[in-house]
């Protein structure tokens, strides 16, 4: 069997170990595998950043994969991680992580196990650089600065996707994929696709559901862009970004939005896993590993102390009128 397959590509092997595990992975899990080898080269369409190149660059394992699989030694991974890591190391330090898991599972196949050097990824960890984490976040006094700005974004759904990802603590990409039929105006939630749990309920907070309230039904999706192929937004940081120079404020990413989400919170006093809950943080092992008990209408409580914390740093007054009360005061 060793004999017949011998020839046969890292790429064509790689092929089948997604088509093996994709059942059992996430829409964005698999979307990060095929991006690994994608052949690159068209040009890019939205999301331009400074000194990038127009076209796409090609996948970051697809030179490595295009070997056959039996030649795909530890020194030429050693090789390539050096020649990556320079250029982009977030993206090789994930990279390497899917490259490790693909090896291990070629090497439990009967018909590759011959083939697989399983030790290609050995200790190749320590040759990244260390993790250096963000801590891009909004600061109270920021707050009526970037509500002024993001506000007046021309795009509405944009402007309302930004401020309900502060509001909500959610991840990018779970908001960007709510669904109408995930928002129960009855009730007051919203169900969010979480990429940890599967789902979670939220409560829908005044200002939120406002802001939700306020954007048409163009398709299935709340934040809708019918011009994107998946049909709702997905790249709002060119106006976010604009919004924060115009703003003068520090840069600022989606994923900082989130992180202000979680350090706002803690100035009403708000339970740790309450806030954990809410932006679908992975629970501890211990005090707060059995936190998804707590009802909708104990989250909405202290859901709402943010929102207002927040609203009222930012000038921005709610009345008892319901939804249509919020105002911006000038």
């Amino acid at each position: 069997m060793a004999r017949q397959i011998k020839g046969i590509s890292g790429l064509e092997v790689w092929k089948e170990y997604i088509a093996d595990r994709k059942a059992q992975w996430s829409e964005r899990h698999q979307s990060d595998h095929n991006d690994m080898v994608k052949v690159g080269g068209s040009k890019v369409k939205r999301g331009l950043r400074k000194g990038q190149s127009i076209t796409k660059q090609p996948g970051i394992l697809l030179d490595l994969l295009s070997q056959p699989i039996n030649e795909i030694t530890r020194e030429k991974v050693a090789l390539w991680l050096k020649r990556e890591v320079q250029k982009r190391p977030t993206r090789t330090r994930l990279a390497l992580a899917l490259f490790r898991a693909f090896m291990n599972w070629a090497g439990d196949q009967t018909k590759y196990r011959a083939l697989v050097d399983v030790t290609a990824c050995n200790r190749l960890a320590r040759e990244l650089p260390s993790k250096q984490a963000k801590d891009d976040c909004l600061q109270k006094e920021q707050l009526s600065l970037w509500f002024d700005s993001v506000r007046q974004i021309n795009n509405p759904v944009i402007s309302h996707y930004l401020q309900t990802l502060l509001l909500t603590g959610a991840r990018r990409n779970e908001l960007a994929n709510l669904q109408w039929i995930d928002v129960d105006t009855q009730w007051h939630t919203a169900q969010i696709r979480d990429k940890v749990e599967g789902n979670r309920k939220i409560p829908l907070t005044p200002y939120v559901e406002y802001l939700i309230n306020s954007l048409p039904r163009k398709n299935k999706f709340v934040f809708a862009s019918p011009t994107a192929k998946s049909k709702h937004i997905t790249e709002p940081r060119i106006a976010h970004n604009q919004a924060i120079e115009s703003a003068g404020l520090p840069p600022l990413t989606l994923q900082g939005l989130r992180r202000s989400f979680g350090t706002l919170a803690e100035w009403t006093e708000c339970p740790v896993g309450i806030s954990a809950q809410i932006m679908g943080h992975k629970p501890s092992a211990l005090a707060e590993k059995h936190y998804r008990k707590r009802p909708i209408d104990l989250l909405r409580m202290w859901h709402t102390k943010i929102e207002k914390f927040i609203l009222d740093e930012a000038g921005i007054v709610q009345t008892k009128e319901g939804a249509k009360r919020i105002r911006l005061v000038v």
